[in-house]
């Protein structure tokens, strides 16, 4: 579906307001001007001006206009402090159990778990007709098992797709994997054995615990800034020190924060891992539902020696039921095969034939530029509702892909007693204390915008923001 002239005019504006073209308090030009400068309809004007006070950019006042709101302030760059070796405690592990269970609460309204939950986020009908085809004219495709490393005619369109994030592959250099987190298992038992140290980046995907300590392996956290990623002045030091003996890192649209790293710290990281010969795994996640376009390159772009193992999954773009996932994982690729082999043998052949159709038929282009506008449209729609509804001094990362991000709270809010108390309104949401082994992150939270932003998800925002309010004594509002 082509985007619509006031979408457009839309995101020129919130573009505008972003760069600082139009400060907090500025007036926006008069309707009649705006559309005379843009050259559309005074309609299309007002629909758009609509679509920034839905986000929370703009607001309308009486008689005088349309306004820059005061936005909500975002995350600065965090100091950085040395960290030790730490594996995750009981407790951190029974509070993860707790949430995961809580998440997946069918009565329960969730606003931060990481996984779409409408069918309009995923081309449902296109894969659905794709596999009626394929049973009708390849029915034998059930009785055949796909061995490692899997169908070809899909490792050869993630071959195909990998250019456009700078990386050049073939078929015979990509491994299918039962999601991405079957990838960082297997890429992590190739590398590691018990005992050794993984750096992770803090605050990081809270599920890497569980899968660390299942392996024996120790943790090392490495301070990752809001906007940035990860540290790499804090990554040289353990690299020359010898602290650690992997590492895994999300260079693009990192959960929980939603940051990038720029394209020099790419490079910078990439040398240094293979200066240093310490694999990296690197987590592609969201990296193509990044909001720029050409989509910035992945660290895997600039591996000269093999050491970085990029690992992905469609989950999060096709069809989370799929849970097809793929590892392109460098010198370690025969490892990786025979890792694959013993652990789950093969992925499906049907599934994987679909989906490489799709891939192939153009649908999957289309299919993400709309999903970045949404989710782009979203997110600042939902920073917009908690600037007005949470306690003032609440600070939010403005993610550059993706559909989750990272808030902090003011005060004394501890994020677990909140998770605890909106649980008894049916309310779910992730505290910030799953996201490290420290408790520097027990006044944080991740929240997810993969709803549609009907009553019940807006109503679930605003109360979360009401109850930090009651527990901080703040009052709402920037």
């Amino acid at each position: 579906m082509p985007i619509t002239l006031y979408h457009q005019l839309a995101e020129t504006l919130a573009e505008a307001i972003h760069q600082g073209t139009y400060m907090p308090g500025c007036r926006l030009p008069a309707i009649r001007r705006c559309a005379s400068n843009h050259q559309v309809s005074v309609n299309t004007v007002l629909t758009a001006y609509r679509i920034l006070e839905d986000r929370g950019l703009i607001e309308a006042r009486p008689q005088s206009g349309y306004y820059v709101r005061d936005t909500l302030p975002s995350l600065t760059r965090q100091a950085f402090s040395r960290t030790s070796v730490r594996s995750p405690s009981s407790e951190k592990l029974d509070l993860i159990d707790t949430v995961f269970a809580a998440q997946n609460h069918s009565e329960y309204t969730n606003i931060s778990l990481a996984c779409p939950q409408s069918g309009d986020f995923f081309p449902t009908a296109k894969i659905g007709r794709i596999i009626a085809s394929l049973l009708r004219r390849e029915p034998e495709l059930i009785g055949r098992y796909a061995l490692p490393p899997g169908s070809l005619r899909l490792r050869r369109e993630i071959a195909r797709r990998s250019r456009e994030l700078g990386i050049t592959l073939s078929a015979e250099d990509v491994t299918l994997t039962h999601g991405c987190m079957e990838a960082l298992q297997l890429g992590l038992r190739a590398v590691t054995r018990p005992g050794d140290c993984v750096g992770v980046e803090t605050p990081t995907y809270f599920y890497l615990f569980p899968l660390l300590a299942s392996l024996g392996l120790k943790v090392v956290e490495i301070p990752t800034d809001p906007q940035y990623g990860l540290s790499l002045d804090a990554l040289e030091l353990l690299l020359q020190e010898k602290r650690i003996q992997a590492l895994i890192a999300m260079p693009n649209a990192q959960n929980p924060l939603g940051s990038s790293m720029t394209l020099e710290g790419k490079k910078r990281l990439a040398r240094l891992v293979n200066h240093h010969q310490i694999p990296l795994l690197e987590d592609g996640l969201y990296t193509e539902l990044q909001f720029c376009w050409p989509l910035s390159p992945a660290v895997k772009a600039f591996d000269e020696d093999g050491w970085v193992m990029y690992c992905t999954s469609f989950t999060k773009t096709v069809a989370p039921d799929f849970h097809l996932g793929w590892i392109a994982a460098g010198r370690f690729s025969q490892q990786l095969a025979r890792l694959k082999a013993v652990s789950s043998l093969a992925e499906s052949r049907l599934l994987s034939e679909a989906l490489g159709h799709f891939l192939e038929s153009g649908g999957y282009d289309h299919h993400l530029r709309t999903l970045r506008r949404r989710y782009a449209a979203q997110l600042e729609e939902a920073r917009g509702i908690i600037a007005r509804h949470f306690p003032q001094g609440t600070r939010a990362t403005r993610p550059s892909g993706g559909f989750v991000f990272w808030v902090e709270l003011p005060g004394n809010v501890d994020s677990v007693e909140l998770f605890h108390r909106l649980l008894q309104e049916k309310i779910c949401l992730t505290p910030g204390a799953l996201y490290t082994l420290s408790d520097r992150c027990n006044n944080a939270l991740r929240l997810s915008c993969c709803y549609p932003f009907d009553e019940r998800y807006t109503w679930a925002l605003k109360r979360t923001g009401e109850v930090a309010c009651e527990m901080s004594g703040i009052a709402a509002g920037i």
